[in-house]
């Protein structure tokens, strides 16, 4: 399948792309530079871009696929050309070649130059170079920003490097702050589930000025996979969904109108790449009321996806990131080959569910949170029947389940005991929804609650009830 080269950028993206692909076939621990030094030819200010890494040796004819657009803008940055340096482990010299894209002859594309020899050396390893006519700054930006994203995925066994460089030979090559070494000697999808958790934690709080970071993340984890006979590989989708609750001390003004949107971070192969369009409904399929969300919109805007909100409190950000990779990499992986659309959204669903079942309040369907708006009144009632009553002993034990020291027995205590009992029921009835078998939680829990019939019961009585209600 062709993948047509429509920009610098797609272009640079792409071949970071096959780096970290090559790095993946590798069973050693590697190491994946992005260079750029700035230099002049013909009075232009240039910019060679090198990508390089210690995997496994490339082949010509992974280029062959690649599709030169005839731009005028693309043109003026780029001259189509790309220099290549590989080799593999066995071989024993380096191969060097060109590729013209511009060339429309396939054949024609590639031009063999010297080789260089190892001398008996054992490695591995490619360099892809371009030059391109852009700012160093604005490249690097770019670049940067992409790499961070990469960093969040905490690629096993891959060492990652960002360097920049001048024409001036004397002049020193400076390191990027962006350096991230992970090294992993095993690779498992409980392993990488647990990166981009941890790393999407991390990226929250690097890049998060407003909202408080610490205890008020709030997070859920979802796994989908389908499996591939005809390939004997397997494609895993996971998800990670995060809810950040404001710090009372942040002033509402310093909230901007982007912070109550969710940015989809999402990767490909260990990669950050854009979602395809015919991808993106599989946000718009989901039942966001059940979990308290109402979706207004979905926007792809400079290969990101956006999710507006209707009724996000404004204490609150969602950070969702999603990540689809092939588990074995034993052939090469298009970087076109589509993920499964179905499989993005039962990750993303699990990982909701997930953090709806571990976070007692949070992520409410519409329902429930319509039927908590009577939990106050309710409580106020059944506090003043309680404390009216002239047995005392009932009173004793009502608040002895209620967990209320004789000390503290007053309307305001009770109540809000009262209170607090009917909304965490009406959050575990919801949570277990699904569960349409198993019968509500009550508020006070005791053996002559537990017999069958009047069990079978209540829960009818309760559900007829429940469903009659005008919300």
């Amino acid at each position: 399948m062709e993948i047509e080269i429509s920009s610098v950028k797609m272009l640079y993206k792409h071949l970071i792309f096959c780096a970290v692909q090559r790095c993946r076939m590798s069973d050693e621990l590697c190491r994946l530079s992005v260079k750029l030094t700035s230099f002049s030819r013909f009075a232009l200010q240039l910019v060679r871009i090198s990508v390089s890494d210690t995997g496994v040796g490339s082949k010509p004819e992974d280029y062959q696929y690649l599709k030169y657009r005839d731009d005028p803008t693309l043109a003026n940055q780029w001259d189509g050309m790309i220099s290549l340096a590989t080799t593999s482990t066995s071989d024993s010299e380096i191969h060097n070649l060109n590729v013209n894209l511009k060339d429309s002859n396939s054949a024609g594309r590639l031009t063999k130059l010297p080789s260089t020899a190892k001398n008996g050396a054992k490695f591995s390893g490619t360099e892809v170079s371009i030059s391109i006519s852009k700012s160093l700054d604005d490249l690097l930006a770019e670049i940067t920003c992409f790499l961070q994203k990469m960093i969040l995925l905490k690629i096993p066994k891959v060492v990652m490097e960002l360097l920049v460089c001048g024409d001036d030979p004397l002049s020193s090559q400076i390191e990027s702050p962006i350096l991230a070494i992970e090294g992993s000697s095993a690779y498992s999808p409980i392993e990488s589930i647990e990166s981009l958790k941890v790393g999407l934690k991390d990226y929250i709080r690097k890049h998060q000025t407003c909202f408080s970071i610490g205890e008020n993340l709030k997070v859920g984890t979802g796994v989908a996979n389908s499996s591939d006979s005809s390939q004997g590989n397997s494609q895993v989708v996971e998800a990670v969904v995060i809810i950040n609750e404001m710090s009372e001390l942040v002033h509402s003004s310093s909230i901007s109108e982007q912070d109550m949107k969710t940015e989809i971070l999402y990767f490909k192969d260990f990669v950050p790449c854009s979602i395809a369009p015919s991808s993106l409904d599989a946000f718009t399929s989901i039942n966001w009321k059940s979990y308290g969300l109402a979706l207004r919109s979905v926007a792809d805007h400079d290969d990101s996806v956006m999710l507006e909100w209707e009724n996000l409190a404004p204490d609150l950000q969602i950070h969702i990131a999603i990540h689809c990779y092939h588990r074995q990499v034993k052939q090469w992986v298009a970087e076109s080959s589509l993920p499964d659309r179905n499989l993005a959204r039962k990750a993303i669903k699990c990982a909701l569910d997930d953090l709806k079942e571990n976070n007692q309040g949070v992520l409410l369907s519409t329902r429930a949170i319509k039927t908590c708006d009577y939990a106050p009144d309710l409580a106020k009632t059944l506090a003043h029947l309680i404390l009216s009553s002239n047995d005392l002993n009932f009173q004793e034990e009502c608040c002895s389940l209620l967990g209320v020291q004789s000390q503290e027995v007053n309307m305001d205590n009770v109540g809000n005991c009262i209170r607090e009992k009917i909304i965490s029921v009406i959050g575990l009835n919801d949570r277990n929804s699904h569960k349409h078998k198993e019968a509500p939680s009550f508020l006070f829990e005791d053996d002559c609650f537990q017999k069958e019939d009047f069990m079978k019961e209540e829960y009818q009585e309760g559900e007829e009830a429940y469903n009659s209600l005008d919300l």
